[in-house]
């Protein structure tokens, strides 16, 4: 997705995908939503979580889905990488530099992945909490039916 496009004056351009795709490129939205992200504890992940929630309510009072949507992933990516942190104290899960040609994209490309270290509880439990929220947002009614409205119209 364009980071140079105003996804809430064109939301024509976004396109409805899967997982965290976009998070940190769609504007104006990243701007609003990555200084409420925090998962490092319990406590930051409660306050994290909460106020996406209400940018996630927000967002669905004004009919905004681009908005909702980002909402929506940046809870997502608090899961996973609260949990890639419980599951690796560094939060690198492969071995070795990501091949130049692949920099910006998701995956292993080839690398082997890292043991898993003991479970961290604080990260776990993070985890869990952002998880709740993910999963509510994802089943919000208003949300799937702006959702469906987008890519019916926008495909």
């Amino acid at each position: 997705m364009d980071p140079d496009v105003d996804h809430r004056a064109h939301p024509e351009a976004y396109r409805v995908g899967r997982g965290e795709q976009g998070v940190f490129g769609v504007e104006p939205y990243k701007s609003e939503l990555l200084p409420l992200w925090r998962f490092a504890t319990p406590e930051q992940a409660t306050e994290s979580s909460e106020a996406l929630r209400r940018a996630f309510e927000d967002y669905l009072a004004a009919g905004d889905l681009v908005g909702a949507d980002m909402t929506r992933k940046y809870l997502q990516m608090g899961y996973t990488r609260a949990r890639r942190y419980a599951r690796h104290r560094g939060g690198r899960k492969y071995d070795g530099p990501v091949p130049a040609d692949k920099k910006g994209q998701s995956g292993a490309h080839g690398r082997a992945e890292l043991p898993v270290d003991p479970e961290d509880p604080v990260k776990a439990e993070s985890a869990r909490i952002f998880k709740a929220a993910w999963d509510a947002a994802a089943a919000d009614e208003t949300y799937q039916r702006l959702k469906a409205e987008h890519v019916e119209r926008y495909g």
